[in-house]
């Protein structure tokens, strides 16, 4: 689609700059990344190998009973196509102990659980690097809310929560990420045969040009869908993203004093150290 066209050179550099400056400002120069063996994860690895340099990166699988075996290889494929350091936990020895307590719990709970009990992991490992964080989540994705609040959302900087997953797409191949990742039907891989799009009821395709008719030139229903798209996939795709706004933003926090935590208090990273 034309309008989500992006000039590839221009967005690498972008994004590897961000990366470097925003670590570096408050004092990082190792970072660490979950590695699900998707494509987000995948173009994060690259893009934070290029910034740091593969030594200060270090990519964890962590894998559940359950998961695909193809998930595992397609990260490590990433790690050697990267050189980056990496290390695999099994996640399944703690999130089972959980779950024999909770025996109630559904798919859903324990996806959630499992995606908490991944970026614990991970945060732990940042204290023990001393390394910030890499989120993973894509812009579709924290626009629909496809993810777990304060588990795969969650990080402490983000390269590419501004680009729609055909711009994920795009950049892996201008990048050089392997083909296996790229031409897979996404995945959570919380079940066996799942998929993202079997999940959401729509492709991604069609989520972004419909997001960005949304997001980005700010029409209404009845535009986008004077342009093609289906009334019921247009309705359920903006209700979506107007419901999963409080997984966007920080805790809200009450205002006691003149200057409360957020938009009163606005002072970013720029600091320094």
């Amino acid at each position: 689609m034309e309008k989500l066209s992006v000039d590839l050179e221009v967005l690498e550099e972008i994004l590897v700059n961000f990366l470097r400056e925003e670590a570096t400002k408050v004092g990082f120069k190792k970072v660490v990344l979950g590695l699900s063996g998707g494509i987000d994860s995948a173009l994060v690895a690259f893009l934070a190998a290029k910034a740091f340099g593969p030594e200060n990166v270090l990519g964890i699988m962590m894998p559940y009973k359950t998961s695909s075996k193809e998930s595992v290889e397609h990260a490590k494929l990433v790690v050697e196509k990267t050189g980056i350091k990496s290390k695999l936990i099994e996640i399944t020895p703690m999130v089972d102990a959980y779950f024999q307590m909770n025996p109630e719990m559904n798919s859903l709970r324990k996806g959630n659980k499992m995606a908490r009990e991944r970026m614990s992991i991970l945060f732990d490992h940042s204290a023990a690097e001393n390394a910030l964080v890499l989120g993973t989540s894509n812009k579709t994705e924290l626009l629909l809310g496809y993810g777990t609040q304060f588990g795969d959302s969650a990080s402490a900087i983000n390269s590419i929560g501004d680009l729609y997953k055909t711009h994920v797409w795009e950049l892996s191949r201008h990048m050089g990420v392997p083909n296996e990742l790229i031409d897979k039907k996404p995945s959570a891989d919380l079940w066996e045969g799942q998929t993202d799009e079997q999940e959401l009821g729509y492709s991604y395709l069609m989520a972004d040009e419909i997001l960005y008719r949304f997001v980005e030139e700010r029409k209404s229903i009845d535009e986008i869908v004077q342009e093609g798209y289906p009334l019921e996939i247009v309705e359920k795709i903006v209700r979506r993203t107007k419901i999963m706004q409080y997984k966007r933003v920080m805790p809200v926090i009450a205002k006691v004093f003149p200057r409360g935590i957020g938009t009163g208090f606005r002072y970013p990273r720029d600091w320094g150290v």
